[in-house]
Formats: C-alpha cells, sequence, structure tokens
C-alpha cells in the first residue's frame, strides 16, 4: 500500500537528490566567515559575553489584559523581595518615555493606558535571573478592563488606524472593470507569523566613567538603539555606544523592537552603576513583541478572454496592533508588491494600516512584500479555473512584458526579457508540462490522494521605501603588517554580510579573504546607520567598504608611482596609469609576456606607505542614486531595481485526513553576478523553507481576551529538517547581470527567495481543486494547516456532490 512518504520520496538519482546546477560554483565561494565558529559551538552571541561578576539581571513585569486603565500598581513586595536591587516603572525614566521608532506610540513603560498583552509595566533588577522572575510575580496589578478591537477588518470599517490609508491608482479602474468580458471578486486572509529567532531579544548593559553607557544588543539597527537610549537618558548620542557582534537570527524582529529592552537595561545601568544583564524568556518575547501582520486581501478585477488583466481593484488591510512602528511602510510595501511579476492594468490599489490591541506587529523578511503578492496569485488560480486553463499558462499571459511594462505605482519595470527567460526555463527543466499530464492522470485514478503542481514568479523590488535609509558607511584600517580591518554599519544575523563585505575589500586590494577581517557593528565607528533591513545589506555596505577600499588603493598608487618609480621611461605610458594590485602584489606596467612588469609585495608597499606618511585609513560611503516617491501621488521609482525568481513545488494531499507532503521543489533564482553563489544558494534554500513554514505550519493563536497562546515550540511549528522537500533543486541563474550599477552587477538576496513558497500554497489548492475536476479555485486561507485543507477538501466534496455550477470566487453579472 502506497502510503504519502513513499509517494513524496523522489527516485534514486545518481547525481544525489539537491544536485543543482550551482554546485561547481559554491565550491569556490568562500566559506562563511563564522562558519566554524557556528558549527563548533565557539561563536559567542549575547548570553556568552562575560560581564562582571556583580552584574544584575533583569526581569519584566507583563500586562495580563489587552485593554484597559491602569488603576493599581503596587510594587512594594517585589522591592522587599530577595535580591532585588532596582524597579523602576515610568515614573522612574529620566528623559522621553516613548521609543516610537517612526512615529510617537510606544511608550516604554506603560503609564495609566494599557494596550495589549504581554505590554511592560515595570522592570526589576536582582543579583540573579530567577530572584527577578521571582519577584515579578509578586506585583500586584489592578486594570479596568475596556473592550478590546482584535478584527482588523472591523477596526478598518471603523477607521481606527495607526496611520492614514494610502492609495496607488493607474488609469481609469472602474471603466476597465466596466468594459471587461469578465470580472471575478473574492477575499482572502493571509496569516503572521513568529520571527522564531535561535537567540531572543537579548542585551548587556555597561555603565563607563563618563555618565555614558556601553550597550552590547543583538539588533539589526544599532544607531536607532543608540538614539532611544540617549533620549529615554536624557543625554546626548556621543554618550552611548553601541555594538553588535551578531545575531542568532533577525529576520526583521530585531530591526526595531530590540530597542525597548536595551533602553530598560540602559537605563537600569544608570541608575545602579552595574552591569545589567537583559533576555527575554521565550514566552514573554513571543507574548510581548511583534510578528509579520496578518492581512486581510480583497481583489475585484476584469479580464478578457485569453485571461489577460485589463484592470481592477485590490486592498490590503494590515493588522498593525496597537501602534504604527514600521506598519505604514510596511502596508506601502504590500501594495508595491500587489501585482508580483504581473501588469495589472488600469488598477487601483488600496492599503489600510488597522489598529488593533495586539503588540505592535513590526518587519519580517519581505517586508509587508510577501502578503501582498498572495492576492494576485491567488487571482490567478482563480482566473484559470474559471476560464478552464492551466495556471501557469495566465501567468505567463500576465507577465510584465514590452507595451505592458509600468507598474501601478509608476515604476518601468526593466528586465522583463529575464522574467519571461526564469519563466520559460524553469519550465522547460522542471519538465512542468509532462508531470501535469501525469499528476492529472494521477488524479484521476485515485479517490483519496491528490497531487498538485504549481510554478510560481516572484518580482520583488530591492531599496528601502524610505529613501534617506539608503546609505551605508564603512571605516577601513590597513595596518603596516599589510592586514586590513573593516567595519561598517550592517549587522551580522547569520546571512553572510560580513563575510560578503570582507570579499568586496579583499578583491578591490588584490588580497586573499583571509588578510581581511570584519570588526563587529559599532556606533562610534561609523554613525548615524541604516537597519540591516530591506534585502540591502550588501548593497549598501558592501558599497560602502568598497568606497573606503578604493580611496586607499588610489592613495598607494600615487605613493608608489612617486616613490618607486621616480624616472618613468621615455615613450612608455605612464607607470601610474598601468597599476593594479593582485595576488598580494602590486604589479606596475604591462605586457603579454610580463617581461616589463615590476611586482612589489603588498606588505612592502604598506610599509612604505607608512613610512612615507600616507593615510592608511579612510571612511567609505555610498548612496543609492535615482530613487524617488511622491506618497501624495502614489508614484514614482522606490526600488533601484528588482530581482525575480521562479518556482515550481508539487505536493501531495490526503484528503480524508488534510495531511499534505511537499514531494518536490525546483527554483530558479536571480542573483545578477553572485557576490557568493554558496552563501546565496543557501539565502534561497532557507528563504524558501522559511517561507513554507509561514504559509503552512506557522499558525498564531489568540484566545478572545486577546492573549496569545501559541507562546512556545509546542504550541507554534515551525519547520525543521524533516519537511525540507526530499527532492530540493536550487539553481542561481548565471550570465545575466543587474541591469543597474550594483554591487559587481549582483543582487539582493535576503527576502526574494521567501516569496518563493508561495508555490507551495497554490500546488495545495492544485491539489484541492483536483476533487472537482478543476473546475472550483478553492478558497485556501493561510497558513494552510491540514485543518484548513481538510476543510477545504470536505465543501468541495460537497459542492460537487451537489453538482452546484456556482465558480468561487463567483462572477460578477455584467
Amino acid at each position: 500500500m502506497r502510503t504519502l512518504t513513499d509517494l513524496a520520496r523522489p527516485p534514486a538519482d545518481p547525481e544525489g537528490p539537491n544536485h543543482s546546477a550551482t554546485q561547481t560554483d559554491v565550491r569556490h565561494a568562500p566559506a562563511h566567515d563564522s562558519a566554524t565558529l557556528h558549527v563548533t559551538g565557539r561563536a559567542r552571541y549575547l548570553d556568552d559575553q562575560p560581564a562582571p561578576a556583580d552584574a544584575l539581571h533583569v526581569a519584566v513585569g507583563l500586562s495580563p489584559t489587552a485593554r484597559g486603565r491602569l488603576t493599581q500598581l503596587n510594587l512594594d513586595a517585589v522591592r522587599r523581595a530577595p535580591g532585588v536591587i532596582d524597579v523602576i516603572t515610568v515614573t522612574d525614566i529620566p528623559g522621553k518615555t516613548d521609543v516610537g521608532p517612526v512615529f510617537p506610540g510606544d511608550p516604554l513603560l506603560a503609564d495609566a493606558e494599557v494596550r495589549y498583552v504581554g505590554q511592560p509595566l515595570f522592570a526589576v533588577a536582582a543579583t540573579d535571573f530567577k530572584a527577578a522572575r521571582r519577584a515579578v510575580a509578586l506585583a500586584e496589578i489592578e486594570i479596568d478592563a475596556q473592550p478590546a478591537q482584535l478584527d482588523a477588518v472591523a477596526a478598518a470599517e471603523a477607521e481606527e488606524w495607526v496611520r492614514p490609508p494610502h492609495v496607488q491608482q493607474s488609469g481609469d479602474w472602474q471603466q476597465a472593470l466596466a468594459g471587461a468580458a469578465h470580472v471575478l471578486e473574492a477575499k482572502q486572509f493571509v496569516g503572521g507569523q513568529e520571527h522564531f529567532y535561535l537567540e531572543g531579544q537579548a542585551c548587556l548593559a555597561l555603565p563607563n566613567e563618563d555618565d555614558g553607557v556601553i550597550v552590547h544588543t543583538s539588533s539589526q539597527h544599532p544607531s536607532e538603539v543608540q538614539k532611544l537610549i540617549a533620549e529615554v537618558l536624557g543625554v546626548s548620542f556621543h554618550a552611548v555606544t553601541v555594538e553588535v557582534r551578531r545575531m542568532g537570527g533577525g529576520f526583521g524582529g530585531k530591526e526595531t523592537q530590540a530597542a525597548p529592552w536595551a533602553c530598560l537595561a540602559a537605563l537600569l545601568a544608570r541608575r545602579t552603576g552595574r552591569a545589567i544583564r537583559l533576555r527575554l524568556p521565550r514566552g514573554d518575547d513571543m507574548r510581548a513583541t511583534g510578528k509579520r501582520h496578518p492581512f486581510h486581501n480583497r481583489y475585484r478585477l476584469g479580464f478578457d478572454a485569453q485571461g489577460v488583466l485589463v484592470g481592477g481593484d485590490i486592498t490590503v488591510i494590515g493588522d498593525c496592533g496597537h501602534s504604527p512602528d514600521l506598519s505604514e511602510a510596511i502596508v506601502d510595501r504590500a501594495m508595491f508588491h500587489a501585482d508580483n511579476a504581473y501588469s495589472l492594468g488600469d488598477a487601483r490599489v488600496t492599503g489600510i494600516p488597522a489598529r488593533t490591541h495586539n503588540p505592535s506587529n513590526t518587519a519580517f523578511r519581505g517586508f509587508g512584500g510577501p502578503q501582498g503578492m498572495m492576492i494576485v496569485e491567488r487571482a490567478m488560480d482563480d482566473i484559470a479555473r474559471h476560464l478552464d486553463e492551466d495556471p501557469l499558462t495566465i501567468r505567463k499571459r500576465n507577465l510584465y512584458r514590452p507595451g505592458r511594462d509600468i507598474t501601478h505605482y509608476g515604476q518601468h519595470v526593466e528586465q522583463t526579457a529575464l522574467l519571461h527567460e526564469i519563466v520559460s526555463r524553469l519550465e522547460t527543466d522542471s519538465g512542468y508540462w509532462a508531470r501535469r499530464d501525469a499528476i492529472r492522470a494521477y488524479n484521476a485514478s485515485s479517490p483519496v490522494l491528490k497531487k498538485g503542481l504549481a510554478l510560481t514568479p516572484v518580482k520583488f523590488g530591492i531599496s528601502f521605501t524610505a529613501k534617506h535609509l539608503n546609505q551605508a558607511g564603512a571605516l577601513l584600517h590597513i595596518y603596516t603588517d599589510g592586514s586590513v580591518m573593516i567595519n561598517h554599519g550592517g549587522t551580522e544575523m547569520g546571512q553572510g554580510l560580513h563575510t560578503k563585505v570582507g570579499q568586496v575589500v579583499a578583491r578591490e586590494l588584490g588580497l586573499d579573504n583571509s588578510a581581511v577581517r570584519i570588526s563587529a557593528t559599532r556606533t562610534d565607528k561609523v554613525p548615524n546607520t541604516s537597519p540591516t533591513a530591506a534585502s540591502s545589506g550588501a548593497d549598501l555596505n558592501g558599497m560602502a567598504a568598497r568606497n573606503a577600499a578604493i580611496q586607499v588603493r588610489e592613495r598607494l598608487f600615487d605613493f608608489a608611482a612617486e616613490h618607486f618609480f621616480p624616472d618613468p621611461l621615455p615613450g612608455q605610458p605612464l607607470i601610474r596609469d598601468n597599476m593594479r594590485l593582485e595576488g598580494g602584489e602590486l604589479v606596475a606596467g604591462s605586457s603579454e609576456s610580463g617581461e616589463n612588469e615590476t611586482r612589489i609585495a603588498w606588505g612592502e608597499l604598506v610599509q612604505a606607505a607608512y613610512l612615507g606618511r600616507v593615510s592608511l585609513s579612510a571612511t567609505g560611503f555610498y548612496a543609492t542614486p535615482l530613487i524617488h516617491y511622491d506618497r501624495a501621488t502614489g508614484q514614482g521609482r522606490p526600488f533601484y531595481y528588482y530581482a525575480h525568481g521562479a518556482a515550481v513545488s508539487e505536493v501531495i494531499v490526503d484528503t480524508l485526513s488534510g495531511e499534505y507532503r511537499v514531494a518536490r521543489v525546483d527554483i530558479l533564482h536571480d542573483v545578477g553576478d553572485s557576490l557568493n553563489p554558496a552563501i546565496d544558494t543557501g539565502q534561497v534554500e532557507g528563504g524558501f523553507i522559511q517561507g513554507m513554514g509561514w504559509l503552512t505550519s506557522e499558525e498564531l493563536k489568540w484566545d478572545a481576551t486577546g492573549r496569545l497562546l501559541s507562546d512556545g515550540p509546542a504550541t507554534y511549528k515551525i519547520p525543521t529538517i524533516g519537511d525540507t522537500p526530499p527532492d530540493f533543486r536550487v539553481s542561481l541563474l548565471e550570465g545575466l547581470p543587474n541591469s543597474q550599477a550594483s554591487l559587481y552587477r549582483s543582487k539582493a538576496v535576503g527576502e526574494p527567495p521567501f516569496m518563493l513558497a508561495i508555490s507551495v500554497w497554490s500546488a495545495l489548492r492544485d491539489a484541492l481543486s483536483s476533487l472537482a475536476d478543476y473546475r472550483v479555485s478553492p478558497a485556501l486561507d493561510t497558513p494552510a494547516t491540514p485543518e484548513r485543507v481538510l476543510f477545504a477538501a470536505q465543501a468541495l466534496r460537497q459542492a460537487s456532490e451537489a453538482k452546484t455550477p456556482t465558480k468561487t470566487p463567483a462572477e460578477t453579472p455584467q
């Protein structure tokens, strides 16, 4: 008897199940600079940082109520508890009490108003962590509870927003709908996602002798942490130094929401004069911090007899939680990506950032883009079922193309041929059509187990949509032994940013990668940095480091021309114009045979330059060109370029239980001229698996009072190694560099692969649709848990048995 496990197992492959076209390249790519430290357990994270023997430990008291007035906060028993050294509330904050990153609305500690379960009310510093936790439990808290708003759609209808709604419009969408041959409409819920980083929110604050503080934090945005700490303490920014060596995962959850904990630790360090260690237990972390925004999307789209979109109306409602945080930009990015890779025609896209009494939802890999893409991918499947076409056929007809290459927000999509090339090549290489025929035949003879197949593309914009964040700095030192130290504003959270930046500097100086070292990110080395986010870490910081390296290199060339070649030969080209650094040497002169070349060892060159009083240090800077966006008109060029990709996923579903397996995945992803194929391939694989978890198994559950129920690994299911497709084929697109002058014509790879996992969700819908002979497009909200899949299967069977002709979604009468 065949089982799901048997059917998901691929046939034997002499190349191995994970063979990909990139394997030859990745063997020559430098390994992650901390790879050995990671696998041997010697990589130092915040809890591994040594602290003074008298360091104090912090626990935070959290609100048990979602909404209300704080009528009593009696902490007398807390202060008397064994080991307690200090207790603080909002009245003990000497400076600003609001730590909102962009807009106000995030009190460091609650005053009179309580806005969500898990909101910090007070903090305790004690001689050990257990003593602090025990003391917190002694607090007497009384809250006059009020009805909490936990429904984002109801909040949007009541105009309860964290920021005003926003509209992007291209052409006359109403006329497009009125003149369309077909019109469909549907609604969709897209669930949120917990970051579930391996290292939770943590920091270590050390007071210094100048009434300042040094804070080691697990944050993607050290400069913002510095700014907020200074404002909370009421001191100048220069009194606060923030350092990040590495994070045990971030994914956006540490872009803004690492700052409040660092502020609390810094405040207690200043008050007690002792080192303060703060790290949140997993349950407190999950209850107190925001997550990926859940979205409620809807569309009403018109299309012709071929399924080509002519226009329509899309609305995305983000559940933002209690405060703005980054929600305005996140909902904007959902709007920017409501088209994914398809020309919408004359369309209106509306974004509504709804306020609910939940923790303030925040950045997460993709930053709203994945949620926005989901609605148009639903539409592609729905149109295909309505017209009795294969979904891939409809997707290909709607891809951006010459004559239809302007987005609904006015940006030109430059590499449309590349987008078509990726889809076409993956369609062929994956054997899509032969597999489609085989799957249809299988489903016709299998009443319970059903297979599904889907190919979905990705077009993802690269840049911060807030223009001022598209800048970066770097500080480079060359020491007299020839070794190089580089500091930049980006942070390392496992993605290999430091490795890539080190490669850039080594390349510009003609050195081996081992000659370059990256130091911890510090606000006293590179100031006013942007967060490591928006997939822009390598683009921005790599360019800044390259700028610094070029400055020093040019200085060395000027010095060498004068010092080593004071009397150029007559009739020969200027030696200064024929210098290069390669293989750890300065090479001067040019000759095919090499006879007229002069080679000077790197160490000798550096030593001579030092003795010649040449500066061997430089600050680099980079600002992304061309980008602009006018929110008043909803038009502009918010992205420097687009990264593309496509994935084919095959699933098998047990329609009597809702259980399913992802049997095979084929990915072709565009990274331009890859900076490091090994790291980029790993990012594609990891992003896909994380996206698959978001769409299938990671379900956030709250009770009716607003308390998070899925607050740990026992109740929240992230993907494991066993969820990895047994046949997982990942290739990087080769030979097609970035059309823009990015870093060596590479493309960002942090976020775009995440959305490749939409193919898994679409494949599940395809398998379910077979229950109705592919005539019905089933509704399937996310995460598509086995329960949701089972309910969808039951609904389809009931509709099929009743022989109901109505399609889902229903066609609008014309």
